[in-house]
């Protein structure tokens, strides 16, 4: 499992999303520099070792209403190729690893592998900030090993109370900017079904 480094890296992930995120389609935010703030996720591990996978949630408290994205991060050694160029978050140097390059992970393979494994339950989500820790707070619903083709991420969160009653769904759970908590869907799946019948 992957290791987490008590290290730094600069710029920080959150400064690096504050630029990026308000320039894409689905972003709420109005404001050019919103204030993000760290407010939930987890980690997966890439079977390789090679690519860090985090679902960072994050915050907004500059908006009249509160809103929430989940970002999906794959951090990389080297540029990934064959990707559209606002795929790239930024780039950032880590106290040990050296040079990371950020990607948005609905464009990384690794990462949208290691979600449909998940979501058939051949991963184990992991804990945001521990080592060789499992995070029993992200659950999976509905999903099978022969269920999942494409994978949806939801990059504005609702809360959902009913979400365990819903079918082929990853929920997991944020804090809002004044503390109080939520869990919502942050990924959807299409099966094989669904995907067969789509014009």
């Amino acid at each position: 499992m992957a290791a987490i480094h008590r290290t730094t890296m600069t710029p920080t992930k959150l400064e690096l999303l504050t630029g990026w995120l308000p320039k894409q389609s689905w972003s709420l935010t109005d404001a050019e520099s919103p204030e993000l703030v760290k407010a939930g996720g987890f980690r997966l591990d890439d079977p390789d070792g090679e690519v860090g996978i985090e679902f960072m949630v994050v915050a907004d408290a500059t908006a009249q209403e509160p809103v929430a994205y989940v970002v999906p991060l794959g951090y990389r050694g080297a540029a990934l190729e064959g990707v559209p160029g606002e795929a790239l978050i930024g780039t950032s140097e880590h106290g040990v690893l050296g040079t990371r390059w950020i990607y948005d992970g609905v464009h990384d393979p690794v990462v949208m592998a290691q979600l449909r494994a998940l979501l058939r339950g051949e991963a184990v989500p992991q804990h945001q900030s521990q080592s060789d820790t499992p995070d029993p707070t992200v659950t999976v619903h509905g999903t099978g090993p022969d269920d999942v083709l494409d994978v949806q991420v939801n990059r504005v969160l609702r809360p959902a109370e009913a979400a365990q009653r819903l079918s082929g769904c990853l929920v997991a759970g944020w804090i809002w900017p004044d503390g109080t908590a939520a869990r919502g869907v942050l990924a959807a799946v299409a099966r094989r079904e669904e995907v067969a019948r789509r014009p």
